[in-house]
């Protein structure tokens, strides 16, 4: 057990809190902390400073982490709490992913006040997101409706959409079942229907790979199921470089002793599809996902990955 506070790092919105104070309580309880022991600290990222432009537009998904892992670099935070979906494929030097809590539901969620699902909404019906996955997905399955930029937590596109800003949006069904929100989701989407993001509904906690104290206390926390979901489905990403401006989408599924991994890749425009599936073991995950996203690179070409 080290000596001193731990201190973990976080982005400050409620999503984001609530998944830190779970990190916390689990740590106290496997333990047997005091809660004063633990002390979330809060910062604001690059990512939450801007709201008006998509975040393809101006660096990624890295803009949410950068200042969180400045903080485990200058020792100041002792671990940092991320939704997996928002990390980039690749972790700075020294950092890593030690520990990933159970996974959340994986699906997307459809939320409008007036049309049951994506096959209701009517010809010319304005859907806002952000997310390039899911404009492309929407754009491969209804061509006919119109996409706007949505930015913002999940209470300010809660709010847009009263607004009448769109008449329905998408939020991550585990963001929703973490906030006491499932209530909100109108009808969570089948990945038969949306694959959803890499790792959606995962909890990791990052790390400095050499703080051996820190890692020995997450070791209780690590569940091994979303670890070789979520190895697999990082893997794709990390062979196709895949960033906000990649429409892709994987999602590894355990059933007994076998692995099961769909991914796909997609234009913006949705009209380009490429779609493959794995099988295998569960010490199969990685090497899975890594064949997996060759395939769909050679499949999809180079254009694809550089509009």
């Amino acid at each position: 057990m080290q000596s001193g506070r731990l201190r973990i790092g976080t982005r400050g919105s409620p999503l984001a809190l609530l998944q830190a104070e779970e990190v916390r309580d689990k740590l106290v309880a496997a333990h047997g902390l005091a809660p004063e022991d633990v002390e979330i600290v809060i910062i604001k990222t690059t990512g939450d400073k801007i709201q008006d432009r998509p975040l393809a537009e101006i660096g990624g998904k890295g803009l949410f982490t950068k200042e969180i892992e400045d903080g485990l670099y200058d020792g100041s935070l002792n671990m940092a709490v991320h939704s997996m979906k928002d990390m980039p494929a690749e972790l700075p030097p020294g950092l890593i992913i030690d520990c990933l809590l159970t996974r959340e539901d994986v699906r997307d969620g459809f939320i409008s006040a007036h049309h049951a699902s994506i096959s209701d909404l009517p010809e010319g019906a304005v859907v806002g997101t952000s997310s390039v996955r899911r404009q492309a997905q929407l754009r491969r399955l209804r061509p006919d409706v119109e996409v706007v930029p949505f930015r913002g937590n999940v209470q300010t596109r809660l709010r847009k959409l009263e607004e009448g800003v769109a008449a329905a949006t998408f939020l991550a069904c585990a963001g929703l079942n973490r906030l006491g929100r499932s209530d909100l989701v109108t009808a969570p989407i089948s990945p038969d229907e949306m694959l959803p993001a890499v790792a959606q509904g995962a909890i990791g906690v990052e790390v400095r790979a050499n703080d051996s104290a820190t890692r020995d206390l997450l070791k209780p926390l690590n569940d091994e199921a979303t670890e070789i979901t979520v190895t697999a489905e990082r893997a794709f990403l990390a062979v196709l470089d895949g960033s906000c401006r990649t429409p892709l989408a994987g999602l590894a599924e355990i059933s007994g002793s076998e692995l099961r991994l769909r991914a796909c890749v997609l234009s913006e425009d949705g009209e380009r599809y490429f779609e493959t599936e794995r099988s295998g073991t569960l010490q199969d995950a990685e090497a899975m996902g890594r064949d997996a996203g060759a395939q769909l690179k050679a499949d999809a070409g180079p254009d694809i990955f550089s509009a």
